[in-house]
């Protein structure tokens, strides 16, 4: 699938890969009528969504937020980053920037989506600072998340 007209396509984390629309419809839950939200939500929401209107709360600790408040204004829903890792490619979001990576072993690209949403100019050169504060950042969560799967992983203790 292509997701013109950003950089990349499924399997990647630019965003042609990760920019996917999200169409809610629940008439008795979302009052907003043809509105559109323009803050970023992760697959990792749909947990914590569903465990809201069920009336039930997500794992502590958990990286997904409820997209419930999104459903009623634009902007109530703000994540601290959003991390990927896919068949090797990498990126955390902060805010407005993105780092990504084609590959494992590939260089960072730094992007601000706040002015170039298509991944078109990287920064990475001209900010070493933020390269390396947002992969300080990335490789934290990774460890995190992988400490948190192999506790989880039967047999493991």
């Amino acid at each position: 699938m292509a997701n013109t007209p950003f950089r990349r396509h499924k399997t990647w984390v630019h965003e042609g890969g990760i920019s996917t629309p999200l169409i809610a419809h629940w008439p008795r839950g979302i009052a907003a009528r043809g509105e559109l939200r323009h803050r970023p939500g992760h697959v990792i929401d749909v947990v914590p969504t569903l465990l809201e209107l069920a009336g039930g709360k997500p794992a502590e600790g958990s990286p997904g937020r409820s997209l419930v408040p999104a459903f009623a204004r634009d902007g109530a829903m703000v994540h601290e980053y959003l991390w990927w890792q896919h068949e090797g490619n990498r990126a955390i979001r902060v805010g407005d920037w993105k780092l990504v990576a084609a590959g494992e072993k590939a260089a960072w690209e730094l992007f601000d989506l706040g002015s170039d949403r298509g991944e078109t100019a990287d920064l990475a050169a001209k900010n070493p600072g933020k390269v390396r504060e947002l992969e300080a950042l990335w490789t934290a969560r990774r460890d995190e998340f992988y400490a948190q799967a192999r506790a989880n992983a039967p047999g493991e203790k």
